[in-house]
């Protein structure tokens, strides 16, 4: 509900939320915080929505482009 109601995609409160709030609770070690934050940063950021996204540096894993509701169900 949140993103649905900002003008953009609050990808800062985003990754505060998944990595806060969801994961804060279950995770003890401040190192294995910091890692969550930093692998957060490369899946849920604005380049994501800007066309083919490399995951890895090996191109081996992109985002899907173009894909309709009905693609990715099926």
């Amino acid at each position: 509900m949140h993103v649905d109601e900002q003008p953009v995609v609050p990808y800062k409160a985003l990754n505060v939320i998944i990595a806060e709030i969801n994961y804060g609770g279950r995770v003890t070690d401040d190192k294995d915080m910091r890692l969550i934050k930093a692998l957060l940063l490369s899946y849920v950021s604005p380049q994501l929505m800007e066309g083919e996204y490399d995951f890895s540096p090996s191109g081996v894993y992109k985002s899907p482009n173009n894909l309709t509701l009905a693609d990715v169900k099926a």
